[in-house]
């Protein structure tokens, strides 16, 4: 084998594992177009063996059907996963809820191909996983607050900057006071993917930069969010809508506001990162940023499922986002007090869009209308087609990462790994876990948290989540019942309430009728509608004329004087007649010309 030969394989070897890493897809496509015109050349010289041919080509291959996948993937149909919704069991409010908020129609954001771990060395993981142990080795104290030292100096973040973009990102969170897209729901979901990283075990997985960008885009991924939805933008003509074309609206706007804090000396906490550095870390965020959007779920959840399925690795972004996205769902996965109190925080916002609707004269978005809105149904549903399906894909997609990295340190007996007993999965029991101590103590004398691979067991994490969703999803069945039983009550109570009201109104008008004909000395008299109906068919008269009508006038025009004269005698404002003193003759003639005008 050549010389040049062997610096083309290993130049490929290299290069495949950068760009698993990096998952730079444009970068990787000039690098391969060069190497395979490389390749042609030493063929035309002869200056390469078969095997070394078959290699290279074999990768290429490889890398094409990776990015063949991928770009076939945004043609996939996302209409089949609201296939299971389309049941008379999931109450119509819910079912638009559901369609209208997790999926779209729009395109897909371009995703980078899958990654092969075949590429990946086992050590590199397992050295970028000492990292995190490190963070919690020490800390050092600053204005009242803790920074572990490690990841202050691992990055280069200075601290006053920290301090100047922790208060600004406080103050943009509570710019709109939004009873649910607040600071606080920022710290929740920030600390849920803190959780996910340390329970799971993929911190071993990812690299320094890579938490770093996990834990900041948890912060900023709802910077200034209105406390409306991205079709309640869309509708208005907001101005993000049109900033954005209607595309994540609020999404990138998070993204790029946070981004604009930054601009600020004093508040940029990545100052210190180089220029590659800075780069990937800003894809990352707005790859997973973007991913919040919950009109994307369906084709989120499709193209992990369909990456699981293959024989290659996970794609670090999309594994990534689909833990932001799975943190930002997460309240149903928690203790039912905390799973309620958010429940009641989001409708409340929900309400406040709808009173905002109704003001503008739009039709209330599902689950906004304050007097119709079935919140235990719509808890259900919304358990039932996305948390569940949502966790139980995450806890496949940690176990296909993380279970290689444990059986691999397990063999290598990495000092990552430890020397506990272990489980057939190769991980820790609870009560094991429980025995050992939990942190260890150093040259330094201090002390930090032993968060190795050992200590990960994926299935009872996996068993724990799905035991607090199912338990909440029993409470609002419960409650389900009662809400049903109290809408059939109010719709009741309303058919009473209009069945009353017809019947009093029948009986007024009866009353009414009644009373018109019956005068004041018993004696009968036209009812006042048809009197006034002849009136309304007549030009008044003078006294003079009236009189001379009365004497010389033909009976029917003597009857219609009389009319008019019952008019004049009738109080103006409730119809009743002051007298009806007529003789037998003239009220009869009058009830006759009535009937002929009516």
């Amino acid at each position: 084998m050549g010389a040049r030969a062997t610096e083309t394989t290993r130049e490929l070897e290299s290069t495949s594992i950068k760009y698993q890493i990096g998952g730079h897809a444009e970068k990787m496509w000039q690098r391969l177009k060069g190497i395979l015109r490389c390749l042609v050349k030493q063929l035309e010289k002869g200056d390469i063996n078969v095997v070394d041919l078959k290699k290279n080509i074999e990768y290429a291959a490889s890398v094409l059907e990776a990015v063949y996948i991928d770009e076939t993937r945004k043609l996939l149909d996302t209409e089949d996963e609201l296939s299971d919704i389309q049941s008379d069991s999931v109450p119509l409010e819910v079912r638009d809820w559901l369609a209208s908020t997790f999926t779209r129609e729009m395109g897909i954001v371009k995703r980078r191909p899958e990654e092969k771990p075949k590429f990946r060395s086992i050590v590199h993981a397992v050295q970028a996983g000492i990292f995190v142990e490190r963070m919690y080795r020490r800390t050092s104290s600053m204005v009242g607050l803790a920074y572990p030292a490690e990841v202050i100096v691992t990055f280069k973040i200075p601290v006053p900057n920290l301090i100047s973009f922790a208060e600004a990102l406080e103050v943009g969170y509570s710019k709109y006071k939004n009873p649910y897209h607040n600071l606080i729901h920022a710290a929740d979901v920030t600390q849920t993917v803190h959780y996910i990283m340390i329970h799971t075990g993929i911190m071993h997985w990812l690299t320094e930069l890579e938490i770093l960008a996990m834990i900041f885009a948890a912060a900023v991924h709802d910077y200034e969010h209105t406390g409306t939805t991205n079709n309640f933008h869309i509708q208005t003509r907001s101005d993000v809508a049109i900033l954005y074309n209607d595309r994540s609206v609020l999404e990138n706007h998070h993204v790029s506001a946070a981004y604009r804090l930054m601009q600020e000396e004093e508040m940029n906490i990545l100052a210190n990162l180089t220029k590659d550095d800075w780069r990937e870390l800003r894809s990352l965020v707005i790859e997973m940023v973007l991913s919040t959007d919950m009109s994307g779920h369906f084709q989120q959840i499709k193209t992990m499922r369909h990456t699981l399925q293959q024989t290659e690795g996970v794609d670090k972004a999309k594994a990534m986002s689909l833990i932001l996205h799975a943190a930002d769902i997460s309240h149903p996965a928690k203790s039912w007090e905390l799973h309620y109190r958010w429940t009641m925080a989001l409708m409340e916002e929900f309400f406040r869009q709808g009173d905002k609707e109704a003001a503008l004269g739009l039709q209330f978005s599902p689950l906004c209308d304050r007097k119709s809105t079935l919140v235990a149904q719509s808890q259900i549903g919304f358990i039932d087609f996305i948390v569940e399906p949502t966790f139980s894909l995450l806890t496949d997609s940690m176990e296909k990462i993380v279970m290689p990295l444990i059986e691999e340190a397990s063999k290598s007996e990495s000092p990552a790994f430890g020397t506990p007993s272990q489980n057939s999965l190769g991980a820790v029991s609870n009560a094991e876990a429980q025995r050992r101590p939990s942190f260890k103590s150093t040259s330094d004398g201090g002390t930090h948290t032993e968060n190795s691979l050992a200590t990960v067991d994926l299935t009872s994490f996996k068993d724990n989540l799905m035991k607090i969703i199912q338990a909440n999803k029993e409470r609002w069945k419960e409650l389900a019942v009662e809400e049903e039983l109290v809408k059939n009550v109010g719709e009741q109570e309303k058919d009473q309430s209009r069945n009353s009201t017809d019947a009093q109104l029948q009986e007024e008008t009866t009353r009414i009728q009644n009373e018109s004909s019956q005068g004041s000395d018993g004696t009968t008299c036209p009812p006042r509608s048809i009197v006034l109906q002849v009136v309304s068919f007549d030009t008044p008269l003078s006294d003079e004329s009236n009189s001379e009508k009365c004497t010389n006038s033909d009976p029917n025009q003597k009857d219609l004087t009389d009319a008019q004269q019952e008019t004049q005698n009738t109080d103006p404002l409730n119809g009743e007649p002051k007298h009806c003193k007529k003789s037998e003759d003239s009220v009869k003639a009058t009830e006759k010309e009535a009937l002929i005008q009516n």
